[in-house]
């Protein structure tokens, strides 16, 4: 099943932004209509739920509020160092008709991850590994397990190479679910980390110099419209993606819709990714 999309607070209490936090979030609109806000979601911001004392993106949907008090609702979350695509709905219809095609796996999402040392093999395929949750204090991780482990949940991602050289590659991929870190922990697990994955051992330094953040960016996002039809939105590559890739002399690949079918069914190898460094 995939997650259940973000719930609203209980107590839903307005947020005072600064202005700078109001022109902050508005920069990263990509897309807007009457029934939703896409915006393209930077690295190092949480989209909800952070511990810090910086404003989540869900808080920060208070620079959209209208008169009536509505605000726009988060349908999705992206990790808080992962970059790109993020969807919002505007009304409470629109919040309810896109959370029921989450559900019903009717969104497709389109990643970009540099991983290293070098590309998956084969070059394109599928990755088909149970997951668990693991809490390691008030942290939690994701590991691969065996099918028959009583906490295991099916996951399957897609995936292609696009560009690899003898150190690094970089990868388009397509979660067919919709598990907690689940492309970081089947890149993990098949030998091919995301660079800049602390948490699941990806590199932290690449042609010669420190890697800045997690490489993984949400690259576009497909949907049904609450108003009809489906849309397709694309994130470009923030600098810190566009610079290590220049770094590594790897081309910057334009995007394409997201791929069915795959060369070769990989099956993660079940026990713990590589511990963080």
């Amino acid at each position: 099943m995939p997650r259940t999309p973000p719930r609203a607070r209980a107590i839903d209490q307005p947020i005072a932004l600064s202005p700078d936090e109001v022109a902050f979030v508005r920069s990263l609109v990509i897309f807007e209509d009457a029934d939703i806000l896409v915006l393209n979601k930077p690295a190092g911001l949480s989209s909800q739920g952070g511990r810090g004392q910086v404003h989540t993106l869900d808080e920060l949907m208070w620079a959209f509020v209208k008169p009536s008090g509505v605000r726009p609702r988060l349908i999705h979350r992206l990790d808080r160092d992962t970059s790109g695509v993020i969807l919002t709905a505007k009304t409470r219809p629109a919040a309810g008709f896109l959370g029921k095609a989450v559900m019903g796996r009717r969104f497709r999402k389109t990643y970009l991850a540099i991983v290293a040392p070098g590309a998956p093999d084969p070059a394109r395929g599928a990755i088909e590994a149970p997951l668990r949750r693991e809490m390691q204090g008030r942290e939690a991780y994701m590991r691969v397990c065996a099918p028959d482990h009583p906490d295991a949940e099916a996951a399957l991602s897609r995936y292609r190479t696009l560009a690899s050289s003898a150190t690094a590659a970089l990868v388009e991929l397509s979660p067919e679910t919709g598990r907690m870190h689940q492309l970081r922990v089947h890149l993990a697990s098949v030998g091919c980390p995301i660079a800049g994955d602390v948490r699941y051992g990806g590199a932290l330094t690449l042609a010669g110099a420190p890697v800045p953040r997690l490489m993984l960016h949400a690259a576009a996002l497909e949907f049904p419209h609450p108003d009809g039809g489906t849309r397709r939105i694309e994130a470009p590559l923030p600098e810190d993606f566009r610079a290590v890739l220049e770094a590594l002399g790897l081309p910057q690949y334009p995007l394409t819709p997201a791929f069915a079918g795959a060369s070769g069914v990989k099956r993660g190898r079940p026990g713990s990714p590589p511990p963080p460094r």
